[in-house]
């Protein structure tokens, strides 16, 4: 025997006309506060993606795509989280490219492809050079990458790490000193 329990009909009622009432107080986004928010989050979603992933390009890529679906998403989000929404989308959209990218790299391992390109010396040395900075700064976990290189190239405060991320001070002093521990260890010899 199943027991079905129903709402009285007058809490249904309200919660209906409660819900109605919020989508029709929501209003699009407009083009100017668009622009402005553009403005005062690209930089920092671009930069927020080049630590999660170490690609310049596709981090561009990524939160050009990012502010896109803002833009054709703008009639259902609350003008007062825009920062968060976008932040989200780049994030997930970051997530998706890179296991599209993951799969691409096995697909073309399978099949054997081998580029035999012939380049001057010194463009060897710069691929070796780049090839040992990024295994270098692989070996840094997630997390304390990310608040190096907020830090390093970005010059971002140890404070305002901490607000970007949701972490507390100790959390981003403690990531930081993890990943200067790590490369102090990685560089000695390499470079």
């Amino acid at each position: 025997m199943v027991i079905v329990s129903y709402l009285p009909l007058a809490l249904f009622k309200t919660k209906l006309e409660n819900t109605e009432g919020t989508n029709r107080n929501r209003e699009k986004l407009t083009a100017q506060e668009f622009e402005r928010a553009f403005d005062l989050y690209y930089k920092n979603v671009r930069n927020f993606l080049y630590y999660k992933t170490s690609q310049s390009e596709l981090a561009e890529d990524v939160a050009q795509d990012a502010f896109v679906k803002l833009w054709e998403t703008r009639d259902k989000i609350d003008k007062s989280s825009i920062k968060a929404y976008v932040f989200t989308i780049a994030n997930n959209l970051a997530i998706n490219q890179l296991k599209r990218d993951q799969l691409k790299f096995k697909f073309l391992k399978l099949q054997g492809d081998k580029m035999d390109i012939k380049s001057p010396e010194y463009l060897l040395e710069m691929q070796e050079f780049d090839q040992k900075l990024q295994d270098t700064l692989a070996k840094v976990p997630d997390g304390a990458r990310e608040v190096f290189l907020m830090n390093r190239i970005d010059g971002l405060k140890y404070r305002e790490i901490a607000e970007m991320l949701g972490l507390s001070m100790k959390a981003v002093e403690k990531r930081m000193s993890r990943a200067l521990a790590i490369l102090r260890e990685e560089i000695k010899g390499k470079f």
